[in-house]
């Protein structure tokens, strides 16, 4: 029996939790390629033509994967705490592929509502288990074990670690930008350009939202007017506002995705507000047609400014 995982959308922020949680049922776990052009054509020919691009690319992984394996697992992401939902499109996800993939028959949709009780999840895991006939004890071990590894993820962030990119750590420099954004767009190299490598490469120190420690950030809730809806956008704001109170970053670049209604709200509340903590801001907005060299101008430039303001404050010091 395989079971596939697309690269994409929940991949990058649960994905730990999805493949140690199947191969301890003894299941094989099949994940999409990484993203290339053709994945990437494959999701725009089929998706809808005013979805984001996220949305466009998960469909390319979704063709990437579904000839290959028995189930293609797609989450039906609704919440995973108790203040929150996820995107509309991430509720109605399943029903997208469905209706726009060719011959997409062997999807194994999940719905996550966490809502209900702290043992929501352990209850779903177990109806997994019992579709692939596994008894309890070792679906019970699976369980643990997927936790444990989500838990361990969680960890290399907050030691200055990126996972996903195989960053295990970084050094500290000179200047230090935080990089925020959804996990889905800052993690996949094609998508995002390989922004964080770039930044890193000319010196920089990189900052996540997934390295700032959740408490850091839980700080913030009473701070803000209200709430937002969607559960990625709160981790984002919430991320911007740490930053902003302790000035431990020289800068904040916003990575967003063209076409994404809940990211253009998050950005101009942080735009605005980055005045008021004089803090420089830069917005970066990504769709399938970005291409590497304005970005890597725009960039280029971002930190030769950041490098200058700071050698005058530092002389201004001495």
């Amino acid at each position: 029996m395989k079971v596939g995982i697309p690269r994409a959308l929940s991949y990058y922020a649960y994905y730990p939790f999805f493949v140690t949680f199947f191969r301890k049922l003894g299941i094989e776990v099949v994940v999409s390629d990484e993203t290339t052009k053709e994945i990437m054509d494959m999701g725009v020919e089929d998706a809808i033509t005013d979805a984001c691009v996220p949305i466009k690319l998960m469909h390319g992984h979704v063709r990437n994967l579904m000839d290959r394996v028995d189930y293609v697992f797609v989450p039906r992401l609704v919440s995973t705490n108790r203040e929150a939902t996820y995107c509309p499109k991430f509720l109605g996800l399943p029903d997208m592929l469905v209706c726009c993939i060719p011959k997409f028959k062997n999807m194994l949709e999940v719905r996550i509502d966490l809502k209900k009780s702290k043992l929501e999840l352990f209850k779903i895991c177990m109806k997994l288990a019992m579709k692939f006939k596994k008894g309890f004890f070792r679906a019970y071990s699976a369980y643990l074990n997927a936790k444990f590894s989500l838990k361990n993820y969680t960890h290399q962030f907050l030691q200055g670690g990126i996972p996903p990119l195989d960053i295990v750590a970084q050094k500290k420099s000179n200047i230090s930008l935080a990089v925020l954004g959804y996990p889905y767009i800052l993690y996949d190299p094609y998508l995002s350009l390989d922004l964080i490598k770039k930044l890193i490469n000319m010196g920089v120190y990189v900052v996540t939202p997934e390295m700032i420690p959740k408490q850091e950030k839980q700080k913030q809730v009473g701070k803000l007017k209200k709430n937002l809806f969607w559960t990625f956008s709160n981790e984002v704001i919430r991320a911007a506002y740490s930053l902003f109170e302790s000035h431990s970053v020289d800068g904040i670049i916003h990575v967003t995705a063209f076409g994404c209604g809940p990211d253009f709200i998050v950005d101009k509340m942080m735009e605005i507000d980055a005045k008021k903590y004089n803090m420089p801001f830069l917005t970066v907005t990504i769709d399938e047609h970005t291409g590497q060299e304005g970005l890597n101008t725009r960039l280029e430039a971002f930190v030769d400014m950041l490098k200058i303001k700071k050698a005058k404050k530092e002389a201004a010091l001495a």
